[in-house]
């Protein structure tokens, strides 16, 4: 399970003796559980660009860990080398160490890229795995070459996925890798065999899965081994629910609250001033 690794943590001050990775560790299983939760919200807007399905999730996120998993906040892009940016971080909202490391709340404790399957554009294909020899783009390919995640041993990107099943793109992604390792395509940085992404947990019900990656990396790094966590969501599970105009929804709000809509709606607001003028009358 996911959630294997997880502890209790202390709070006040500086918390020391965290086992290496815990907290990073908690931080991805709370975003892989609330990815259903997040794409079934009645009140998230219907979107497919790859940016804005980022700033959703991390409003999302953030405001949910307020309530429920307090010890970290979440933050729409992380500088990381030069002037390149990761899409999502999450931080510790006190000082905390995390190995041999200090992490004050300034510091990222974990980064997180987004990307859609499928990519937006043929020539974009395989972005997910990479964008070539000459277009450092690709998501794990950045983190391979140090672009991203340099100071990080663990780190994680979530999978949009809007077209195809998980287990489709959990094939796919691999023969890409396979096919970069073969030398089929070509690249900027080394494939293995070794580098394709282990099932880790896949939930077919809530339309997520986790998957596992160990990769090899160069660059200004921490080390020269990178552990990366996907975490994908089908996004379009629900999506005759979630675009429907009317009826009740049969889903919860962020406070709990069942929701009404359309016709029951309005049938629901005639029988209160139905009832209240015969109150009023009596």
């Amino acid at each position: 399970m996911i959630e294997k690794a997880a502890e209790t943590q202390t709070r006040g001050g500086i918390t020391s003796g965290i086992q290496k990775d815990t907290l990073v560790s908690k931080t991805i299983a709370y975003i892989w559980r609330q990815l259903p939760a997040w794409r079934d919200d009645p009140y998230r807007k219907y979107e497919q660009s790859e940016n804005k399905l980022n700033l959703q999730l991390v409003k999302f996120l953030d405001a949910r860990a307020r309530c429920d998993f307090p010890m970290v906040r979440f933050d729409h892009q992380e500088y990381q080398s030069g002037r390149r940016t990761v899409d999502i971080s999450a931080s510790s909202v006190e000082t905390v160490t995390i190995g041999a490391k200090l992490h004050t709340i300034y510091d990222a404790i974990l980064v997180i890229e987004g990307k859609r399957l499928p990519a937006p554009s043929l020539d974009r294909e395989k972005e997910y795995v990479s964008g070539g020899k000459d277009n450092a783009s690709g998501g794990i390919q950045r983190f391979k070459l140090g672009l991203h995640g340099g100071d990080h041993n663990t780190v994680a990107m979530v999978g949009y996925v809007q077209e195809r099943s998980l287990s489709q793109w959990h094939n796919q992604i691999n023969d890409w890798i396979a096919k970069f390792e073969q030398g089929v395509f070509e690249d900027s940085c080394d494939w293995s065999a070794g580098e394709k992404l282990d099932v880790f947990e896949e939930d077919s019900l809530n339309g997520v899965a986790s998957y596992r990656s160990v990769h090899s990396r160069v660059g200004s790094v921490k080390n020269k081994r990178i552990e990366l966590h996907h975490l994908w969501i089908e996004m379009n599970l629900n999506k005759h629910e979630n675009q429907g105009t009317g009826g009740y929804r049969g889903r919860n709000d962020l406070n709990g609250h069942l929701e009404y809509g359309g016709t029951s709606a309005l049938f629901f607001s005639m029988f209160q001033l139905v009832f209240l003028n015969f109150l009023f009358q009596s």
